[in-house]
């Protein structure tokens, strides 16, 4: 605990995930890293029917052309009875209410944090989330024979936070937030934020996102946003696309002053965070370059941090032809400022092993960031990757 230059920022204290390639647990996560694992496979069965959607040309309407995507262990099923729900309303229930019950459990339970303990506790609860296939499977005319008392509160969003709060009876701030694929990252903002303001002693952050219909991979197709071959080759030449991916990942906060004095694991400290958006842009989709610069000059002056301190940067890295050059090229012109070759700045993206979580993306670079251990010196042949 005496490795910590001050005791400013917000410590992360205990994690939880489920992740692609069956990483059900950080320890399965980082193994799943350090091996170089790829945990894209075929869009299974279970989900949907492939054969009735997919079709190689692109310009075939109502079809997708990827037949590939990264998909978590256990998302069909729940242990009811633990939770105090009952069956009837655990089928109405969206997966992403279940999946992140069951990851805020394991999040705790690897922070030594007795659920119990937290019990009318000012423990608040952010999740970022943006897609509902669940509900839009149950508001389908044909299903509306099935619709029930339970079906409201099972696929409304808002509800994903709430059930944690009153599950584990959390009286902090608790909401979702979407903000499309930095939805996890804007949750642990906002987080931070209120953990600074004294809204909350303890903050639960993630975001969770599954992918059971076709629909909105569609959309991306017609938009040519996926990779053909299902693969997200971030900062790469060959990059041709993104391929989906789906989970749910949770990290528990902290002021840092106080987690040191608790005694507390620390995985990681949070020095800052910012915020921003790329306004008008040459299109809705394409981000700014200009306004990417800002957001990494705020964090880093919100941290207090030079930028040549900085041996890594977790990018958004989703592997497509317009967005990663933006993205690398803000980063470069911040980070390179003062460097030479013998202080590096390294940069990837956990996409490349799992896919684009999109709403649960973010939380997936940090969980990953958090684990990883010091920096070391890196290879020479690594030397031209500079910021």
């Amino acid at each position: 605990m005496n490795n910590f230059a001050s005791a400013d920022g917000f410590a992360i204290i205990a994690m939880g995930c489920r992740f692609p390639g069956s990483a059900n647990t950080p320890e399965q996560f980082w193994k799943l890293l350090c091996d170089g694992s790829d945990a894209i496979v075929e869009i299974p069965g279970t989900r949907f029917d492939l054969a009735e959607v997919f079709d190689t040309d692109p310009s075939q309407p109502g079809k997708i052309y990827s037949r590939w995507a990264g998909f978590a262990d256990h998302v069909d099923t729940f242990d009811t009875e633990f939770f105090g729900i009952s069956p009837r309303e655990a089928v109405r229930m969206d997966p992403q209410q279940r999946l992140l019950l069951e990851v805020v459990w394991e999040a705790l339970e690897d922070g030594g944090l007795p659920a119990d303990l937290l019990a009318g506790s000012r423990t608040g609860v952010f999740i970022g989330i943006s897609t509902h296939d669940y509900s839009d499977l149950q508001a389908n005319p044909v299903n509306w024979q099935w619709v029930d008392t339970y079906s409201s509160t099972g696929t409304a969003s808002s509800i994903a936070a709430n059930r944690i709060s009153y599950a584990y009876d959390l009286h902090g701030p608790s909401f979702v937030v979407d903000t499309a694929c930095s939805s996890a990252l804007t949750a642990v903002h906002l987080a931070c934020r209120s953990l600074k303001n004294r809204e909350c002693d303890l903050a639960i952050a993630g975001g969770v996102n599954p992918f059971l219909s076709p629909a909105t991979s569609i959309g991306f197709c017609r938009a040519s946003m996926l990779s053909p071959d299902g693969r997200c080759r971030a900062f790469d030449a060959g990059a041709n696309g993104f391929v989906r991916g789906e989970g749910a990942g949770v990290v528990v906060l902290k002021p840092l002053a106080a987690a040191m004095v608790d005694g507390n694991k620390i995985y990681a400290v949070v020095r800052g965070t910012a915020i921003n958006q790329d306004g008008r842009t040459v299109g809705l989709m394409v981000p700014s370059a200009d306004a990417q610069e800002a957001l990494v000059r705020e964090a880093l002056r919100d941290a207090d941090v030079e930028p040549g301190a900085v041996q890594y940067v977790e990018a958004h890295g989703t592997g497509t032809r317009v967005g990663d050059p933006i993205e690398a090229a803000a980063i470069g012109r911040v980070l390179s400022n003062g460097r030479g070759p013998a202080n590096p700045c390294l940069i990837g993206s956990v996409k490349t092993n799992i896919g684009h979580l999109e709403a649960a993306a973010g939380i997936a670079g940090l969980i990953k960031t958090s684990l990883a251990p010091e920096a070391v010196t890196p290879p020479e042949e690594w030397r031209d990757w500079l910021c």
